[in-house]
């Protein structure tokens, strides 16, 4: 059990006006005891069943007031005064609606970790990427991303939240249950005219999933959700071209996947595009306020991050942007 590794570090942070919350989202294990047994000063939330990542955030979130959130996985330990720097620069600019840490790998701390790295950035086809970490590749941690920079997404892992903002934009999608809703949340908050921001002064180390299994729910959920995103954020002239492409992009890694053996893959790669076509022409709402072309906003690579590392053998964040790493 996470909790029993982590939660000391969290509970010991340095920042003065802070409440730890734990949201429990339907558990089944024996979390809630190990809590009552040992942190019983604890607050704690408890959702009957599990809603996912976006609906349990929801829900717990709309019973908290305060002027920031932290959404913290339980498989993230922080560092001293982790906290700190990032609630100083959130309070020196008001549009600074979200923002994350630099995450290092639990079990490899010099390496940036999957989930976020140093913080996320999206292609001109809308596949997320990190400032560290391309695809698969994660990189060493040289102090080559120490500057608190604009990005497009903060990472869901460790993720800080201006509460005003969360609640105005209707907090999280619950649709997506889990897996990219908190880009879309940053692809909204940038659409409504705020900043999202990496501050490395912050460190936490997340243990994570990695690469994600090829097969079964988690891949349909990345697929799906994605290409959800896109329907919703997307302006329509961006939209006609660009979903069709992506979709053929899946259908050539679900057509490599089949032929690879991987059954699994491929079949929830279709049924990701079923959801998806389902959507478009039943209960599709696009984001408010849409019509920002994509380019427009902060974190955006302007071509494909498929193309540079697929083709090119671009597998770091600087080779790929064409310039020093910051």
């Amino acid at each position: 059990m996470f909790l029993q590794t982590f939660l000391a570090s969290v509970v010991a942070s340095t920042y003065e006006n802070m409440r730890v919350i734990i949201a429990d989202n339907g558990s089944t294990d024996d979390s809630l005891d190990y809590i009552k047994q040992y942190y019983p000063s604890l607050e704690v939330l408890k959702n009957p069943v599990n809603e996912g990542f976006a609906g349990g955030y929801n829900r717990a979130l709309s019973k908290v007031r305060s002027d920031y959130y932290v959404l913290l996985n339980s498989d993230v330990s922080v560092s001293p005064g982790w906290i700190e720097p990032i609630i100083a620069l959130m309070e020196s600019d008001i549009m600074i609606a979200a923002c994350q840490p630099k995450m290092l790998s639990w079990y490899h701390p010099e390496l940036f970790e999957y989930a976020g790295a140093a913080g996320g950035w999206i292609d001109i086809l809308g596949y997320p990427f990190s400032r560290g970490r391309i695809f698969d590749v994660c990189e060493k941690d040289e102090g080559q991303y120490e500057d608190s920079q604009p990005i497009f997404w903060a990472s869901g892992a460790a993720m800080f939240v201006r509460a005003k903002t969360f609640h105005e934009l209707g907090g999280l999608d619950a649709s997506f249950f889990a897996h990219q809703e908190e880009i879309d949340l940053c692809w909204r908050m940038q659409l409504a005219g705020y900043r999202i921001m990496a501050c490395p002064q912050s460190v936490v180390y997340h243990v994570g999933a990695g690469t994600l299994p090829r097969g079964g729910k988690k891949v349909f959920l990345n697929f799906r959700n994605n290409l959800v995103m896109l329907c919703k954020n997307l302006p329509w002239q961006e939209k006609i071209w660009k979903l069709p492409v992506r979709i053929g992009l899946d259908a050539i890694s679900a057509w490599k996947g089949l032929l690879t053996g991987d059954t699994a893959f491929f079949v929830a790669i279709l049924q990701a595009h079923i959801a998806v076509l389902k959507r478009i022409f039943t209960d599709y709402h696009p984001a408010k306020p849409p019509g920002k072309p994509l380019t427009s906003l902060e974190g955006v690579y302007h071509q494909s991050v498929v193309w540079q590392y697929f083709i090119n053998q671009k597998t770091r964040f600087h080779e790929i942007l064409g310039k020093k790493a910051q």
